[in-house]
């Protein structure tokens, strides 16, 4: 039941806004995503710790065809579902002192994606999981396209076209093991797990990139990552929040759920291959972030950097890899959304994001400096925040794969500090100009959004045992059954 509610409450919020009118919109969408973060805390107050999968329902659906509407939450989907509700309405109160046109169409969206979101985390049939999956693009489409800057038609059109391309192939790849499920055909995913590992290597390697490739489009990997950049770029700031912060990690959470264990053969022939392809992601992406004079983008291409590094430890496949991915995905998740919204703040007092033209910020107000500076150590992976825990694991266990992959990887780390403390050096130290001589105060709701982001960035940093007993019995569980599957 707690299931059900987390993926319905969601949407008949969002049905409601279409409804509402005038400056109660913005409240009554976060006072829903707040309620919908306090169902996601009860859930976790009833998890039981361990590696079987809770809070399950399950009832026929298009029993002709062995389609189940099967939802349930083990400790990865527990936690990526924490990450969703808790960054939802975070991102919500990042827009109190924005005016969108149609704001009830604008938060009736967003809430309507998170439905889509949880939905993708909780599923445990292949075909719900592509209809969620596909639900997921609907939303942030029409934000960027509607909201979005310049150009934004022919950037989101290419952003559209390039996820669905990856989401016909995953869907291919899914008939295609339903077609081998014994007896009944189901998409239940026990069933497509069996039917996956009774194929012989070639045939998992079809379905291995078939599957791989829809899920490095969204998070992206090179090379299938060129629509990323410009469409972080002229997103408005709330959509670009959604990408990075959530959205893309439906790539990563598909690799863990819907990739090693339904094809393990493939993952041993073909592993090789794609983590070099996340490694190579990491450096160029890294080295283009370096040169960057809009912050935002730099911000956007060193995603691609921590992402690939996700990818590359997730695919190691060993514990240490695929926890240190998990938790990962939801230090990135808080850090990117802490990025981006600093880029709004200071594009919304100077009308630029240009790197070369700003300074001094930190004469003017010292707090936002000090707040600017918590996240960014922990998007550069400092110790004692939140992404180093992440880091270490994911080095580790890339480190188990191949030591010389691990020290290419380990780049992201010093490239990240290159380009991160250079931007913060550039935008808020040295003296204010003609264009940084006054600094707005900070309004109340973004005053709350970094201080919530810091508190995060630090708290799980210092302790991050909660989140790391949350999923560790359930990373144990899956890499054992994946190992077996391959013979190790």
């Amino acid at each position: 039941m707690i299931t059900l509610l987390l993926i319905f409450f969601p949407l008949a919020a969002a049905l409601m806004l279409l409804f509402t009118k005038g400056e109660q919109v913005k409240k009554i969408a976060l006072g829903a995503t707040i309620v919908e973060f306090a169902i996601a805390m009860f859930a976790v107050t009833q998890y039981q710790f361990g590696n079987t999968t809770q809070f399950e329902v399950s009832c026929n659906w298009v029993s002709s065809l062995g389609i189940n509407f099967h939802v349930g939450m083990d400790g990865i989907s527990l936690l990526m579902v924490l990450l969703t509700t808790f960054l939802v309405p975070v991102i919500i109160l990042t827009s109190f002192n924005k005016d969108y046109r149609n704001p009830s169409r604008f938060y009736s969206l967003v809430l309507a994606m998170q439905f889509a979101l949880v939905g993708v985390f909780v599923s445990l049939d292949g075909f719900l999981f592509y209809i969620f999956w596909e639900l997921a693009l609907i939303p942030i489409y029409f934000i960027c396209l509607l909201w979005g800057a310049e150009n934004r038609a022919k950037i989101t059109f290419k952003f559209f076209v390039y996820t669905l391309s990856g989401s016909l192939m995953m869907l291919g790849a899914l008939i295609y093991l339903y077609l081998q499920t014994e007896g009944a055909h189901s998409f239940n995913i026990a069933a497509l797990y069996k039917a996956g590992q009774s194929l012989d290597a070639v045939h998992q390697g079809y379905v291995f990139w078939a599957i791989f490739i829809a899920f490095a489009i969204k998070m992206p990997i090179f090379p299938f990552h060129t629509w990323q950049p410009d469409t972080y770029t002229v997103a408005p700031a709330q959509g670009t929040m959604l990408l990075a912060g959530i959205m893309l990690k439906m790539g990563t959470y598909g690799v863990i759920r819907w990739l090693l264990p339904v094809v393990p053969l493939g993952v041993v022939h073909w592993s090789n291959v794609a983590i070099t392809l996340s490694v190579i992601g990491i450096v160029y992406a890294s080295c283009i972030a370096i040169v960057q004079k809009d912050f935002k983008r730099l911000i956007a291409y060193s995603s691609i950097a921590h992402v690939g590094l996700i990818s590359a430890g997730i695919l190691a496949c060993n514990v240490q890899g695929v926890q240190g991915g998990v938790i990962q995905m939801i230090s990135h998740g808080v850090n990117v959304v802490g990025l981006f919204f600093i880029v709004d703040i200071i594009q919304k007092r100077y009308g630029t994001r240009d790197i070369s033209i700003l300074g001094g910020i930190r004469n003017l107000n010292p707090q936002f400096a000090v707040l600017f500076l918590m996240i960014l150590l922990g998007s550069v992976a400092l110790p004692l925040t939140n992404g180093f825990v992440g880091e270490f694991l994911l080095l580790n266990g890339v480190f188990q794969f191949n030591a010389w992959t691990a020290a290419f990887a380990g780049l992201s780390v010093i490239l990240g500090a290159v380009y991160m403390l250079r931007s913060y050096q550039s935008i808020m130290l040295g003296e204010t100009n003609e264009i940084t001589g006054s600094f707005e105060p900070l309004s109340t709701s973004e005053k709350t959004v970094l201080v919530i982001l810091c508190a995060a960035v630090i708290g799980f940093g210092v302790y991050p045992k909660p989140l790391l007993d949350i999923a560790e019995p359930s990373v144990v569980k899956l890499v054992d059954g994946v190992r077996l599957a391959m013979g190790k």
